[in-house]
């Protein structure tokens, strides 16, 4: 199966509400013939945005490759979330690392935030972003696990920009009875990322990248000079960035091994009207909840909910996703019932066995970046930036990504798909109980 092209059309943006409310680029010309560059990026989404932009400012001639369209991808897609840390939450990563490590994570995480909104401020990008991310918990038994969890993070790491919500404040926040408590992030906030994702684009171009679209990489050559191949042209660099997340397409072994692309999937309603919006969301805060399989949701800038749910483990999307995602919506606002939907979509990201990003050195010139696991606004944004820095000899934080542990999937390319869809259903049923 092709995952770029089983599900979308070749050059084409999908029927998404992100894509009906922004205005692209370019669009870039494809690329042909002999290229020569410092630098080859391959990948057109948040990651190789930033890694080519980041890489022009340190005054490197760089080449962008991008198979369709800039932010065609899952950076296009996502719920717009943009929160600080990791995947794994600090605790978790204390246990498997200890509190040095952790602490050394939760500061990438932290610092990929302040590098969006930094971007976003110096290129004065148009992307809606508002402040307040609301982790809600969808079991009453969960409640005395995220107050101790808002108090670690308040101690421990110094956050007072989280809080507890009780389960008056939660219903208070969110007009939904499905929820007993949460935690509120001010820190941490959300924004129409295809938005976002042009604005890197225009950024980089302006700082001196040749992006290039419908520019498929075909495979790519190791040595002193890196040959990158499209059907139309090869591309001679001394580096080589692989931005490609969930459609790497089994191009890159290692990525084969240890990223798994699964398929998410989100709705758009009708404009609801202010009173309506305010009586499901009061404060404009995004959300996501403590399900195993997440359910993520915010009001657009028009007053429209947005809402992500379901996940599939085959390559193709649902006939009727809609439907998918109109149900985990209405268990969460039964009161959108005859609402409309304008816009359904789905996506292709991809996931580690840790959770955590999958950061790896292919070749001595050549980096490959991938597996955000549903955390890469930020998360993604930093990995380009780090990349960057690795190729300008400032590896350190290239090195300390690098040296977490992710396990291969088991069963390799043909039955890691089967495999997960068991786990992921035994996951599923465990959210119910």
């Amino acid at each position: 199966m092709d995952i770029l092209t089983i599900n979308d059309r070749p050059g084409e943006y999908p029927d998404s509400y992100y894509a009906a409310t922004a205005t692209p680029p370019g669009p870039y010309r494809q690329a042909e013939g002999e290229i020569s560059a410092d630098v080859c990026v391959v990948g057109g989404g948040f990651t190789g945005l930033s890694s080519a932009l980041h890489l022009a400012e340190q005054g490197l001639d760089v080449v962008l490759l991008e198979a369709s369209r800039v932010g065609f991808g899952a950076s296009g897609r996502n719920g717009g979330q943009l929160s600080g840390g990791q995947r794994v939450e600090q605790p978790e990563l204390e246990k498997e690392f200890g509190l040095e490590k952790a602490k050394i994570l939760w500061e990438i995480g932290q610092d990929s935030v302040a590098l969006a909104k930094g971007l976003i401020e110096r290129g004065k990008i148009d992307c809606g972003l508002k402040p307040g991310i609301i982790h809600a918990d969808h079991r009453a038994r969960f409640t005395d696990d995220t107050k101790a969890y808002v108090e670690h993070m308040r101690t421990i790491y110094g956050d007072d920009e989280i809080s507890f919500l009780d389960s008056h404040a939660i219903r208070e926040e969110v007009g939904s009875p499905d929820y007993h408590s949460g935690s509120l992030n001010m820190g941490a906030v959300h924004l129409h990322p295809l938005r976002y994702a042009f604005g890197l684009a225009k950024m980089a171009e302006a700082a001196g990248v040749r992006i290039f679209e419908t520019s498929r990489m075909t495979g790519f050559d190791h040595g002193e000079t890196v040959k990158v191949r499209t059907d139309e042209a090869v591309v001679s660099a001394k580096h080589l960035v692989l931005g490609l997340n969930g459609y790497h397409n089994n191009i890159e072994p290692s990525a084969a091994a240890k990223v798994m692309p699964i398929n998410n999937y989100i709705v758009v309603t009708e404009p609801l009207g202010d009173n309506f919006a305010k009586s499901l969301i009061k404060n404009d805060y995004a959300v996501a909840d403590s399900r195993f399989v997440v359910n993520y949701f915010r009001l657009t800038e028009d007053q429209r909910m947005l809402f992500g749910g379901g996940e599939t483990y085959n390559y193709r999307f649902p006939e009727d996703i809609a439907a998918t995602v109109r149900k985990p919506m209405l268990e969460i606002f039964p009161q959108l019932a005859e609402t409309r939907i304008d816009y359904a979509w789905g996506g292709t990201l991809a996931i580690t066995r840790s959770r955590l990003p999958y950061f790896y050195r292919v070749d001595r010139n050549i980096l490959s970046v991938s597996g955000f696991s549903g955390h890469g606004v930020g998360m993604a944004t930093m990995a380009g930036k780090i990349a960057a820095d690795a190729i300008a000899n400032q590896a350190g934080r290239f090195d300390i990504m690098s040296d977490i542990p992710n396990a291969s999937f088991p069963g390799g390319p043909a039955m890691r798909l089967p495999l997960l869809a068991v786990a992921m259903t035994w996951y599923s049923l465990r959210d119910k109980l």
